[in-house]
């Protein structure tokens, strides 16, 4: 139970409708509890009518007065209930919503490692499913838990004042059920914690297919993915039956109990009836009240299962809360950095991207030439903290202010990682990764990234319009900017073509646009950006030899001015780097230029010979090089 009320902590703005929701309870539960007491005082008026103890006109006019009192406490009731119910339904509503963005909030500053092994199905999945079970939970209980506790309550104090041992049953009652009932819930939990994780697991798959469905046409994989699907959802069925038959079979053991003790209530008060120590009418208060009293005991059953449901998702939810986030807050960068005083400058397409009046945090910096843009002092880092061997080790090099700096090595080699730690994805194991003299692992994540555009292979584009993906990089950008950008980025012309501009909706991860046209989308995002630093990741690599040409035309007009790291997949952009650092097995081998290490006989001067050689065998060698020539 401290999983719901921690839950219930997270929005103490509801404070106010848990209250409303209360006040109502209690008066439709005091509402209720006049209705045995006016059945009861009509039946003692009609019994001494035809007892001839009262006349008949005297019995119709009471009972008539009684009637329209029934009615009023009736539609009070009504009243009361639907506000109640009102109120429940919005403070579940507002809860959904506030469970709903905390744990949203807290997804989007997980650190990068919490994606690499998470599956997004279930990440959604378990979104859906833990916050549907724990509002239904707290909407049944805010509109149902205070009536039946006040009722049980009233109840039992009426039923002590007619004869206290029937109060004494009903109070054995109780206490006996709800502990039966618990002794169900760890068995029961354990069995819906199963089912949620083969729920989750089928939930993933069904995310990824869906994401891939091109990939599972084009291998006949459908029977495949259908077949590990219905096995998941198959496994809670199994699971479902154990579990059910469990629960209500206790169930039925309970109620039996209940309908024991019951039938014992009923006849002691029919005996006493008969004998005369209760008049009919207080026969019929306390069947009435007998009654009452029955439902909140058999409304706990579903009280309880709605509780293990919460208490299970609250698990996962919680399970999520649980994870570090990312680090907030530390140095800004020094002053001059990302200044928005940078003259304009203009592309070789003739665009102009930054204007002074507008001109976004970024690039070019001016803060001490001397100073490198980035440097990676002896960097070592592994994935996994347990692997034999890292990644990177001892990585030393730096990009001056200004200059472009290519990446050269083996597949898998640690290219794209040092992107990586440059964007503070991951934190350095030993070293230091610096940012116009900062250390990365000081400065403010927001405040770093806001220095950092990145071109990567994949777009990584959202549904929308081209107008928004572009100015993902800068929400408030006027059209002017945005136009501006895509013309740069080569990109204004296709989009021009489309019927709706730049209002052109582009489907789920740009379906409706080329490969060429989705990097072109990337680029001139990159190029709104105005970032001082600027990451390309293999950014033509997946593309035709035209597109590539319009993509690599951009990419040179974004770098002018900026302080670039090109992880490069064709020798030919190497060669007109300012500097190339060769990797092998996680270290440098080399820096210098092109030129330099073209004589030096280390990986790039055979690199380049196995281009001149153009055989299969060098085509080979260079792909393990992610290079194409």
């Amino acid at each position: 139970m401290r999983s719901l009320l921690r839950i219930l902590r997270f929005a103490p703005q509801l404070t106010p409708l848990y209250l409303g929701i209360a006040v109502c309870s209690v008066l439709a539960a005091a509402l209720s509890l006049a209705t045995p007491f006016l059945i009861g005082a009509a039946t003692n008026r009609i019994v001494d009518a035809i007892a001839g103890r009262s006349t008949l006109d005297d019995a119709v006019a009471a009972v008539t007065w009684l009637a329209l009192a029934f009615l009023a406490v009736e539609v009070a009731t009504t009243a009361v209930v639907s506000v109640g119910g009102y109120w429940g339904d919005v403070m579940a509503a507002r809860m959904r919503a506030a469970l709903s963005g905390r744990y949203y909030d807290h997804l989007l500053h997980l650190p990068q490692r919490y994606f690499d092994t998470a599956i997004t199905g279930r990440i959604v999945n378990r979104l859906n499913r833990s916050i549907t079970e724990l509002t239904q939970f707290l909407q049944f209980f805010s509109n149902n838990a205070f009536t039946m506790l006040i009722t049980t309550a009233a109840v039992l104090v009426i039923t002590a004042f007619y004869w206290w041992p029937l109060a004494v049953l009903l109070a054995v009652v109780f206490p006996v059920y709800m502990w039966l009932t618990a002794k169900t819930s760890a068995k029961w939990q354990v069995w819906e914690g199963e089912k949620n994780t083969e729920v989750d697991i089928a939930s993933g798959r069904f995310a990824e297919t869906v994401a891939q469905m091109n990939v599972v046409r084009a291998y006949n994989r459908q029977d495949h993915e259908l077949a590990g699907f219905t096995e998941r959802f198959g496994r809670t069925v199994g699971i479902t039956r154990k579990q059910s038959r469990f629960w209500h079979g206790m169930d039925a053991g309970r109620r039996l109990a209940l309908n024991l003790v019951f039938g014992v209530m009923y006849l002691i008060v029919f005996v006493r009836t008969a004998r005369g120590l209760f008049s009919v009418g207080d026969m019929v208060i306390l069947l009435q009240l007998m009654n009452m009293a029955r439902q909140p005991i058999f409304s706990m059953s579903y009280l309880v299962d709605s509780a293990q449901r919460a208490v299970a998702g609250s698990k996962d939810y919680f399970g999520v809360l649980a994870e570090e986030r990312e680090r907030s807050g530390g140095a800004a960068l020094p002053a001059g950095v990302g200044s928005a005083e940078a003259p304009t400058t203009t592309t070789a397409a003739g665009v102009v991207v930054r204007d002074r009046a507008e001109a976004p945090t970024g690039a070019p910096v001016r803060a001490g030439a001397d100073v490198p843009a980035v440097r990676f002092a002896d960097v070592t880092f592994a994935y996994d903290p347990e692997a034999e061997r890292p990644v990177l080790d001892g990585v030393t090099f730096d990009i001056p202010q200004g200059a472009k700096v290519a990446l050269v090595g083996e597949s898998g080699g640690g290219k794209s990682t040092l992107a990586h730690l440059l964007m503070g994805l991951y934190p350095v194991g030993s070293g230091r990764v610096e940012v116009f003299g900062r250390d990365v692992a000081g400065l403010d994540l927001a405040v770093l990234r806001g220095q950092v555009a990145a071109v990567f292979q994949e777009p990584f584009l959202f549904s929308g319009t081209i107008r928004e993906n572009i100015a993902y990089a800068d929400p408030d950008a006027s059209g002017e900017r945005v136009r501006a950008a895509a013309k740069a980025a080569f990109a204004d012309g296709f989009v021009e073509e489309f019927e709706h501009g730049y209002e052109q909706l582009i489907g789920e991860r740009g379906l409706r646009l080329s490969g060429g046209q989705k990097q072109r989308i990337a680029v001139a995002r990159a190029v709104l950006k105005d970032a001082p630093v600027l990451v390309l990741d293999e950014a033509t690599s997946a593309l035709d030899t035209k597109s590539e040409r319009l993509v690599q035309s951009a990419l040179d007009d974004l770098m002018v001015g900026r302080s670039s790291l090109i992880v490069a997949h064709r020798l030919s952009t190497i060669a007109s780097v300012d500097r190339i650092v060769t990797l092998r097995g996680g270290r440098v081998q080399e820096v210098g230029t092109p030129a330099e290490l073209a004589q030096s006989g280390g990986i790039y001067a055979q690199l380049l010979r196995l281009q001149k050689a153009g055989t299969k065998e060098a085509r080979k060698l260079l792909k393990e090089y992610g290079l194409s020539g």
